[in-house]
């Protein structure tokens, strides 16, 4: 059964009514959350399903527009005058069960004036409430939430829950390959680095065929000085290219760039040009 009753007049502030409901079904789970509308299965009878809720409800959220006071009834008299106005019989009945009842003004709706209202709905201006306005929607709406929370610690609880299950169901998606969630890795011994990342894509212009063991150091479409140091170097053989072979030796080093070989042999360098290989 529901924590949270929201009280509306549908002429007035549905659409205020509906953010309010989504949000705190957002944080306390929709089962705890009746709004008419979305509560009420098809076929269902609604007076005895509206007046069921209220009394088993913790919390009765009034909603409250700038129409909500002036709306009129079918006989043109105001709505509120009418025992048989539901948004006001909602109200009358939550006082009587118990349950703590919370004006939410919308937009430029004023503070009620107990004088402006029936007897049996004069307590409702006297009862603490809270502002939702368009331009700071999400904070309005999370202080709400934060207010019945702390006055409801059964609501609390329900939200710790809901947070627990979506971090279970988190933790339970990594590593798997699925969208969103955390990516969770795991490696043995390594030396050097180790790149976490969601997706990784490589992408490689070329290509040496199909090889085995171990290739050394390989350079595709190599653009100006490469710096191979030891070990057996060969640059385009099939084009006429240098190759190089040993273990580098009294070698400092040895490097290739376009149009000519050069090599450092103990400080003293030997240069080859192309038309000398």
């Amino acid at each position: 059964m529901p924590d949270i009753f929201v009280n509306y007049r549908s002429s007035d502030e549905d659409t205020g009514a509906t953010l309010i409901e989504r949000e705190l079904s957002r944080r306390f789970g929709s089962e705890r959350v009746f709004r008419a509308s979305k509560s009420i299965k098809v076929g269902r009878r609604f007076p005895q399903e509206l007046l069921t809720a209220v009394r088993r409800s913790s919390v009765l959220v009034a909603v409250i527009g700038e129409r909500w006071a002036a709306a009129r009834a079918a006989d043109g008299s105001r709505a509120l005058e009418d025992p048989e106005d539901w948004t006001r019989r909602e109200i009358v009945e939550a006082f009587e069960s118990g349950a703590l009842v919370v004006p939410v003004l919308i937009g430029r709706a004023t503070r009620l004036n107990r004088h402006d209202l029936p007897p049996e709905l004069a307590e409702l201006a006297d009862c603490q409430y809270r502002r939702l306005d368009t331009r700071d929607a999400d904070g309005d709406l999370a202080r709400l939430g934060d207010d019945l929370a702390e006055a409801v610690p059964r609501l609390a609880a329900a939200e710790r829950e809901i947070a627990r299950s979506a971090a279970a169901a988190g933790d339970a998606g990594d590593g798997a390959g699925g969208d969103g969630g955390d990516v969770g890795n795991r490696v043995g011994r390594v030396d050097g680095s180790v790149v976490q990342a969601r997706d990784y894509t490589h992408h490689q212009s070329g290509g040496i065929g199909s090889v085995g063991g171990d290739v050394g150091t390989f350079i595709n479409n190599a653009a100006g000085p490469v710096n191979t140091g030891s070990g057996a170097q060969h640059n385009d053989l099939r084009s006429g290219g240098v190759q190089f072979n040993g273990d580098g030796g009294d070698f400092s080093g040895n490097y290739v760039e376009r149009g000519t070989a050069q090599q450092w042999l103990g400080g003293r360098r030997a240069d080859r040009e192309d038309e000398d290989r």
